[in-house]
């Protein structure tokens, strides 16, 4: 088959879509003829040496995928061939066929076609993941979603809209932030103009922010947390700002607040499979019922990824990038 690899760490052309080997399940696990897959912000760094699949998976690109199981392994029950599934990877899912855990296959949403399903299962499982497993955020709170105009953030507007929450996002752009409102977004912040800990103050009348959804990591960490309302939670997910920062634990006691670090990629397999049954639970109906939808940006064939990687390193997108089996 064909897969999405790289010739060693570098820039753009070091992505392949070259031939390899076939997988096969093992026990517990599903072969997936893929549809569709998309690039995330992982992938890159993936390319460029800085985060590597953990042991024992597939250098292949890709941690989601949507497609139609095409073989099952020993030990497998729910699903049989033809099933059509959107699976969260720890990596493979660029590929005419990936290998997936059973526990972390879920059936495709009703109203959501296949290939828009290949760039749900990473946004979908972190955001559900972190807003309502970590930070319990509920209805009546106050948000804050940095990089509103990404996958995550596209997905976690809706989301938080649905909960019951008031929606502030970040954004570098009029065109990103008037996207985020027409997704639910009650106040928007252009973070090269404006400070967001002034302007979600005065938009809440001083109170602040309960939780904050982070992408930036060490460089708003002072503020994210200067930001936080009593009782607030800050989730870190993302490092684009680095990965050290100085903590004031003296105004986290004062506020009685909270900060969680969290990643899905490294996670032990029964936790994955938990957090893809929660999410098929939990927020597989509010895509049902039309209150949630993916955002797609654009979709690309397989053989042309570098393209996409391109588009997804210039940061101009909103929503995902899908790559599809040519």
């Amino acid at each position: 088959m064909h897969a999405v690899t790289c010739a060693g760490p570098g820039d753009l052309d070091v992505l392949q879509w070259a031939e390899v080997a076939d997988p096969e399940p093992g026990v517990g696990e599903v072969l997936i003829e893929v549809v569709a897959s998309a690039v995330n912000r992982a992938d890159l760094l993936q390319r460029m040496g800085f985060y590597p699949p953990p042991p024992g998976i597939t250098e292949t690109l890709g941690l989601e995928c949507s497609g139609r199981v095409s073989a099952v392994g020993a030990g497998v029950s729910g699903w049989r061939i033809g099933d059509e599934v959107c699976a969260l990877l720890a990596g493979g899912g660029q590929a005419e066929r990936a290998v997936a855990p059973a526990g972390q296959c879920m059936p495709v949403p009703a109203g959501v076609d296949l290939l828009t399903a290949g760039g749900l299962p990473e946004v979908a499982c972190t955001v559900w993941s972190n807003l309502v497993g970590v930070a319990r955020l509920s209805a009546g709170e106050v948000v804050l979603v940095h990089g509103g105009a990404s996958g995550i953030g596209t997905m976690a507007i809706q989301v938080a809209k649905a909960l019951g929450a008031t929606v502030a996002v970040t954004a570098g752009s009029d065109a990103k932030l008037e996207r985020c409102r027409d997704l639910g977004a009650d106040h928007t912040i252009n973070y090269k103009s404006e400070d967001f800990v002034e302007s979600v103050r005065a938009a809440t009348g001083g109170h602040g922010a309960d939780v904050i959804l982070d992408i930036m990591g060490a460089a708003y960490l002072e503020r994210n947390v200067e930001l936080l309302a009593t009782n607030g939670r800050l989730v870190c997910i993302g490092l684009q700002g680095g990965t050290r920062g100085e903590l004031d634990l003296g105004a986290m006691l004062s506020k009685r607040a909270s900060v969680h670090a969290t990643s899905l990629r490294h996670r032990p397999l029964g936790e994955k499979a938990e957090i893809c049954r929660a999410t098929v639970d939990g927020l597989w109906p509010l895509i049902e019922d039309g209150r949630v939808r993916p955002v797609i940006a654009a979709s690309y064939p397989m053989d042309q990824v570098a393209a996409a990687h391109a588009l997804v390193a210039d940061s101009g997108h909103i929503g995902k990038v899908l790559l599809t089996v040519p």
